[in-house]
């Protein structure tokens, strides 16, 4: 009986963003399912190209006989399941992309890596048989080294390969000719790489307080009561959420099934991971981006094997191929890395709820400062809240102080630590205690400027300016752009350059000047770019090889050193007015989690905050840590001006090289979105209920020499953004344009009502 493929062709252009009708061969018949990857003819030459099969079919659409058939399947692919088809498909729907994209994303690792391969020699004849082979052995000159590899394996019964040919000098030939006489055999094994380098299990027993055990306790009994809502767990910073985490895990392994950590890839360092690996051994494994790629297939591979239970990475983790997946655990939820940088732009916590969905599975979100739409959806009860008001070891809160730089100024204090920064600097150094000073910027200014023209250095490729780095260098953080430091104003010719600002270079260099007899450790993304940068440095100021810890936002997630006492907020600024909506937000979540590393042993903690700006709401809060009274004022801002959660948001990004004509297509569409909105109202249908803002200049308003523009929609109703999406995805597919690249940046998925 015939049978006939959905095929979507592996190109990611709008034209081609369909499935296409195949017929599958008979000799393909019981190798292709949904999800293989095939190659078909395409187009008028009957090309071969690559695709993902979507469906299989007993009966055709069109005339059987007019189609092409299926050639071939691709070998060592990643295969997808229907599970993961629709995953795509959703993320597809409701971010938008195409349908190729959306499946490049859900199958992130397509072709395997060679598998390590061991072999070994086994003695497969009978006693008698080799003894008779040693004596005629031993008789012929020609035949010494089949003697000396006959004696060895006779008694030891088997060798591994390596030993035979480099300890006793046995040739393949020699091998090849003993396997044909019976003699021997020849097994070949082949094994998946690990991602760990862990030796030993230690063992770990989880013991939970009750407000942990209720927490966990509770979670567990509403899934089994058929209660799937995710679950939000609000903890403060030490109260133990990762405990939490492990003990439903554990609940969900005995009962057979797999789960999934989302970890920021910042946070994802080996003093996390082994927490889960004294617990569950090697049925963990991790996925980061430090891996190779075979590294990361083979991990891929095993879950797809079930060699493991338990998956902990960043982003990507979430697509791990589990069968039987119980649990997807997002740790610090609130984290803006969960979300994708390039298309599709999903957000993790909601693909997450979906692929739990569809797999009768449930989600956990864990943070101390959840993120406001989080929240929100709990407070409407969307999501299962749970609140950890205490830290885990008993131990308190630290106190922390809000220092107005405005006063150091005026004493005369130019200098970036404050002064009572300093006196609890020198206090702790005396003490031998350990401090960690967080600035959230890395190199050594924030900008280079003419002090006689006011010219600032900017990058000729993207609209923003360079930063000035020790090592004599001018950087692009956006597009990597490199350019030694200039010498002389390129606008008016003047030798007065200068730098402006601080960076952590700078700040390393400042507290080395202050504090000389301190060691200290820098870790930003210059310090971490080789392959187990964050452990290294981590792993020494675990061990005290240092006693300032100067760093970016990767020093704030997470980590617990019980010999820290203080922490010095350098700039609470730098985030508070970066010109997003969210940036409040962003400075108390930065604000509370970098206090967090305080006092989490047996001695007290203090938190020192450096700021211009300390009548600021979300400094004044943060500095309390207090998030409910946060979540109230900035919820009542964003009802005021329409923002998310309040609203729903969509973004609308341009890019092109050519500015004119830009701005030409801009236009174009946002034409099409007005007609739109008309159509609706004019139908008699329910009027979309939306504001629109653009189209305008991008807040960076040109990246790798594409100039952009941008169009904001608001809208009380998700689903009004997902029609004009899809209305500008129908407009480009009429009018193809490989000039113009489009990207739809969604800020919330609504509620089904929304």
């Amino acid at each position: 009986m015939s049978k006939f493929a959905d095929v979507i062709v592996d190109i990611s252009h709008e034209k081609v963003d369909r499935p296409f009708e195949y017929r599958i061969p008979d000799c393909l018949l019981d190798e292709i399912s949904v999800g293989s990857q095939v190659n078909i003819p395409f187009g008028k030459g009957n090309k071969l190209i690559t695709g993902f099969v979507l469906a299989i079919k007993d009966k055709a659409v069109f005339d059987e006989n007019k189609l092409k058939a299926i050639d071939s399947l691709v070998k060592n692919s990643t295969s997808a399941d229907g599970e993961m088809i629709s995953l795509a498909y959703f993320i597809k729907t409701n971010y938008g992309s195409t349908m190729n994209q959306a499946l490049k994303t859900v199958l992130p690792v397509k072709k395997s890596a060679n598998p390590i391969q061991e072999k070994f020699i086994y003695l497969k004849a009978e006693e008698t048989v080799v003894k008779e082979a040693l004596e005629k052995y031993g008789k012929d000159k020609r035949s010494v080294a089949k003697l000396r590899l006959l004696q060895e394996i006779e008694n030891e019964k088997v060798l591994p390969y390596e030993i035979v040919r480099d300890k006793l000098n046995i040739s393949a030939a020699t091998l090849n000719s003993l396997a044909k006489e019976g003699l021997i055999q020849v097994d070949i094994k082949e094994n998946l790489r690990d991602a760990l380098d862990i030796k030993e299990k230690q063992e770990y027993t989880i013991q939970l307080n009750p407000e942990q055990k209720a927490v966990s306790e509770d979670i567990w009994s509403r899934y089994l009561n058929g209660d799937t809502r995710p679950s939000l767990i609000r903890g403060i910073t030490g109260s133990g959420k990762t405990e939490v985490y492990i003990d439903i895990i554990d609940k969900v392994v005995k009962e057979g099934k797999q789960a999934i950590v989302l970890i920021p890839e910042i946070a994802l360092t080996y003093q996390t991971v082994l927490r889960f690996y004294k617990k569950f051994g090697n049925r963990i494994s991790v996925i980061n981006s430090k891996l190779t790629p075979a590294q990361k297939h083979d991990q891929l591979e095993k879950a797809k094997q079930g060699q493991v239970d338990i998956i902990i990475g960043p982003r990507s983790a979430l697509f791990s191929p589990f069968a039987r997946l119980g649990v997807i655990i997002i740790d610090e939820e609130h984290e803006a890395t969960y979300k994708n940088e390039n298309v599709p732009r999903y957000i993790s916590r909601e693909v997450a709820i979906e692929r739990a969905r569809m797999c009768g599975g449930f989600v956990v979100l864990g943070s101390a400062t959840p993120s406001v739409e989080s929240y929100y959806k709990a407070k409407k009860g969307e999501y299962a809240l749970y609140n950890l008001e205490h830290r885990a070891t008993g131990a308190t809160l630290p106190e922390v102080e809000i220092v107005d730089l405005r006063d150091e100024l005026a004493k005369g204090n130019r200098s970036m630590i404050s002064g009572k920064l300093d006196e609890l600097i020198r206090d702790r150094l005396a003490k031998q205690e350990q401090i960690i000073l967080f600035i959230n910027r890395r190199g050594y200014s924030s900008f280079v400027s003419c002090r006689k023209c006011g010219e600032a250095m900017k990058c000729p490729h993207c609209d923003v300016s360079l930063k000035f780095h020790r090592n004599g260098k001018l950087m692009c953080h956006y597009c990597g752009y490199e350019t030694p430091m200039v010498k002389e104003c390129p606008n008016c010719g003047s030798k007065y350059i200068g730098t402006f600002g601080s960076g952590t270079q700078k700040a390393e260099e400042e507290i080395n000047r202050l504090y000389p007899e301190a060691k200290t450790l820098r870790m930003d993304y210059d310090t971490t770019r080789e392959k187990q940068g964050h452990e290294k440095i981590l792993s020494a100021f675990a061990n005290h090889e240092a006693d300032i810890l100067i760093g970016t936002q990767m020093i704030v997630k997470g980590h617990d050193f019980a010999n820290v006492t203080l922490v010095g907020i350098l700039a609470a600024d730098l985030s508070l007015y970066s010109g997003d909506y969210s940036s409040a937000e962003r400075t108390f979540q930065l604000l509370t989690q970098a206090a967090g590393r305080a006092g989490r042993g047996s001695k007290k903690g203090d938190v020192v905050i450096q700021t211009y700006s300390p009548d600021n709401y979300a400094v004044k809060l943060g500095a309390e840590q207090d998030y409910k009274g946060f979540y109230d004022y900035e919820m009542s801002y964003r009802r005021l001006l329409g923002y998310p959660p309040a609203m729903n948001l969509l973004g609308i990004l341009f890019a092109c090289e050519n500015e004119n004509y830009l701005t030409r297509k801009c236009n174009e569409i946002n034409q099409v979105i007005e007609r739109r909105i008309k159509e609706k109202e004019l139908a008699g249908m329910r009027p979309m209920s939306i504001m629109k803002i653009g189209p305008s200049q991008a807040p960076i308003a040109k990246i790798n020499d594409k100039y952009r523009k941008m169009i904001y929609l608001k809208a009380a109703k998700y689903n009004d953004l997902i029609d004009i999406k899809d209305i500008i995805e129908q407009y480009m597919e009429e009018h193809p344009d490989k000039q113009l690249s489009i990207m739809f940046d969604f800020s919330m998925m609504g509620s089904k009502e929304d």
